[in-house]
Parts: C-alpha cells; structure tokens; sequence
C-alpha cells in the first residue's frame, strides 16, 4: 500500500528540495543591502509618512456593510428554495417547504426591524 503513495512522496520531496535550494542560494548569492532611513520608511503615493495612516470612518459605515452582508446571505439562502419550490411542493408534506421559509423571512424581517428602530440606518444621529 505504501508503494501507492510513492510517487506523491517522491513530488512532495522534490518540492521541498527545490524550494530549499532556491532559498539557499538566494541567501548565499544575494546582495546584502545596507540600511538606509530614507529607504526604509514607508512610501505612501509619492506623500511624506506625517500624521496618521489611516482616516478614522465612522462606525455607520460597519454597520451598514454588516447589515448588508445579513441581508445578502438572506437572498443566498431563498434563491436556490424559490428555484426549486415548484418541485418541493408536489411533494407529500409540503406545508412545511413554505413555512420554513417563511418563518426565516419573518425572522429577518423583525431583525430589520430592530435596526431601524435602534437608528442603524439614520445617518444623521
């Protein structure tokens, strides 16, 4: 059984092999550079590094990025039941298909909801 896998272990070396190899010489031929400040500080678009990185955004934005990322996997889990529906209810029992969704519907309805009545999508507060 062991001879199966030979020719993974075999590629398996090779692949370390190689990749230990070009580390190696890559360590062993390579320039040393020197260290440099100037070539060491961060290039951001040809503007001096002064003051922060990064702009502070307000939390809103979060917000509503994961209000959208709720609702968009909502669609992802009602396209393929609507898609395949018309099947499901010819089947015996099919009462259930169409509660089941409907109650998930109903689930992410009162989470909107919520939202709005806490102001999640009031960009003015």
């Amino acid at each position: 059984m062991l001879t199966d896998y030979f020719p993974v272990i075999l590629q398996a070396l090779a692949a370390l092999a190689f990749a230990g190899a070009a580390l190696g010489l890559s360590v062993l031929l390579g320039k040393k550079g020197a260290y440099n400040k100037t070539k060491e500080t961060p290039y951001e678009c040809g503007m001096l590094p002064i003051g922060e990185g990064a702009p502070r955004f307000s939390v809103k934005f979060y917000l509503v990025a994961m209000l959208f990322v709720i609702f968009d996997i909502e669609v992802v889990f009602m396209y393929p039941w609507a898609v395949s529906f018309a099947d499901l209810i010819r089947q015996p029992g099919s009462a259930i298909v169409l509660w089941s969704m409907a109650s998930f519907a109903g689930l992410l309805t009162i989470a909107y909801v919520y939202a709005l009545k806490k102001g999640a999508l009031n960009w003015k507060s």
